[in-house]
């Protein structure tokens, strides 16, 4: 064979391999409103930084007539490249070859590039579009998923792991994307689900639709298993690279730096009046997160699911920083099981990768009710608790109206180890509100006259900062029109914080 044989067959290889499961497959893809696999990783890295690996790896199944139909890339296009600069690594499922099917073969390149990831300390990006385990390879198919789920297990925590659900994933390959840090799911294009309607509908006989079984809006607001929704593939992957923007390429590394350009001592006078005189009345807590933070940019994690706190990532004095705050606009700001949930995972999280905290608190207090106590509100509260007790990073609290009682504990407080903790004038830090505290105090002794003057004693007393500042529990009461110097001051003061916890193989998180 000649030498420019060899080239042309090396040459007729790529343009197959990068072909994948054919013009008719490619265009029934974009039909259905979804890129191809290749499409999405040329919007999610920087221009001409893809290094493809395993382009012309092929499955060994022999079972069933596949000995005879194979297909280069078999399913999966792996490789690394550059976000911003940064190294990550990527694969993402190719569905238009055998649906993006699991074979041993394609699971051991999502392997390698993991393997990768984890020696060189980068992020790992999983772009899922797969009708699950290919059934032609039975337990080999099954053998790749839980070698994949193993590795989730091990890196996590060690390296960013994100998904992006862009079509269907369903059985045990929704169990990969759980694993990870965070998942992003695409309006009418991607579900996720365990058993798919029809399996339902046998075994229940509840008659649900795709969508509404696990469609992006199913799992953003009701089920809390997914972080982020996209108007379509091209926004999903916009969206990832800035969050990989707050986050370290490992946990040994400070998330990256960026010039701020926003006045550290800006001043906002609208803070002045944000929260009520009417310690009754709602208002918006993102209001002060936006007017605070650099640019009033702030990156919202899990929007619409237990709205009731907020949380997200944000930078201050160009550092990147882990936002929790209650959000007196639902529910009073009351914690409940999925606003417990939501913050005590994201909290791990930045805490994993040296992202310092800042949590604004106006807390009533946990919801009451059977439906709260019957679902374990005592265990799933403890997780955020345990959560913030347990980070190690810089921890700055600003209490902005109400801490009430466990609540007020939970929240970051001094006595589980934040490093700062300011307090509006407005604050109100007690075991409970003022009514309820003189209905118990004197057990119907009084007459209202005197009720109403115990109640405006009690506020006088306990509605304010001044009690837990005199104790040393607020280490500055402060206008709060200087939240943001502020709390760019506590972080500059904190950042080389080192503290260790005791010598032990894990802690129990109550789960």
């Amino acid at each position: 064979m000649r030498l420019e044989d060899k080239f042309k067959q090396f040459e007729e290889r790529n343009k197959l391999a990068e072909y994948g499961g054919g013009k008719e497959r490619i265009e029934r893809q974009h039909k259905a409103g979804r890129k191809t696999s290749r499409e999405r990783i040329k919007d999610l890295l920087d221009p001409e930084t893809f290094v493809e690996v395993d382009k012309f790896v092929t499955h060994r199944a022999t079972d069933f007539g596949m000995e005879k139909n194979k297909i280069l890339g078999d399913g999966v296009v792996a490789g690394y490249g550059k976000i911003d600069g940064r190294l990550v690594y990527v694969f993402a499922q190719d569905f238009t070859v055998f649906g993006g099917t699991l074979s041993r073969a394609n699971a051991d390149k999502i392997i390698k590039i993991m393997d990768l990831a984890l020696k060189m300390g980068a992020p790992v990006i999983g772009l899922n579009d797969s009708g699950g385990a290919r059934i032609q390879e039975g337990v080999e198919s099954l053998a790749g998923y839980a070698d994949i789920f193993y590795r989730n297990t091990i890196v996590s925590g060690v390296i960013p792991q994100i998904s992006a659900v862009l079509g269907p994933c369903a059985g045990g390959a929704v169990y990969s994307p759980a694993i990870t840090d965070f998942i992003l799911m695409v309006k009418n294009t991607s579900y996720m689900f365990v058993t798919g309607p029809e399996v339902i509908k046998t075994v229940t006989h509840e008659e649900v639709t795709m969508e509404d079984l696990g469609g992006a809006m199913t799992h953003n607001s009701k089920s809390g298993v997914a972080h982020f929704i996209a108007e379509d593939d091209e926004i999903a992957m916009m969206m990832i690279r800035e969050l990989l923007s707050f986050i370290p390429s490992n946990n040994m590394e400070d998330p990256p730096i960026k010039p701020c350009t926003d006045d550290i001592n800006r001043e906002d006078e609208s803070l002045q009046t944000v929260v009520p005189d009417d310690p009754n009345k709602p208002y918006d807590m993102k209001e002060i997160i936006t007017t605070v933070v650099d640019e009033n940019n702030f990156f919202e994690v899990m929007p619409y699911f237990a709205q009731n706190i907020i949380i997200g990532f944000a930078r201050m004095g160009g550092r990147p920083v882990g936002i929790v705050a209650n959000q007196p606009a639902i529910l009073a700001g009351v914690l409940d099981i999925n606003s417990a949930i939501k913050g005590a995972r994201f909290v791990r999280f930045c805490d994993a990768f040296n992202i310092p905290l800042v949590t604004f608190v106006d807390v009533p207090g946990f919801l009451p009710g059977t439906a709260q106590e019957f679902g374990g509100i005592i265990k799933h509260g403890a997780k955020l608790l345990y959560a913030f007790a347990e980070a190690t990073v810089p921890k700055i609290t600003i209490i902005t109206r109400k801490a009430y009682g466990g609540a007020y504990d939970v929240m970051s407080s001094k006595h589980i180890g934040a490093d700062v903790n300011f307090a509006y004038p407005t604050a109100e830090i007690a075991v409970m509100g003022p009514e309820g505290a003189v209905n118990i105090i004197f057990r119907d002794k009084l007459n209202e006259k005197d009720k109403k003057q115990a109640v405006e004693e009690y506020k006088r007393t306990f509605a304010s900062p001044y009690k837990a500042a005199a104790l040393g529990y607020i280490d500055e009461i402060i206008y709060p029109k200087q939240t943001r110097y502020k709390i760019i001051q506590a972080l500059d003061m904190t950042q080389n914080k080192a503290q260790s916890l005791p010598p032990k193989k894990h802690g129990n998180i109550p789960l």
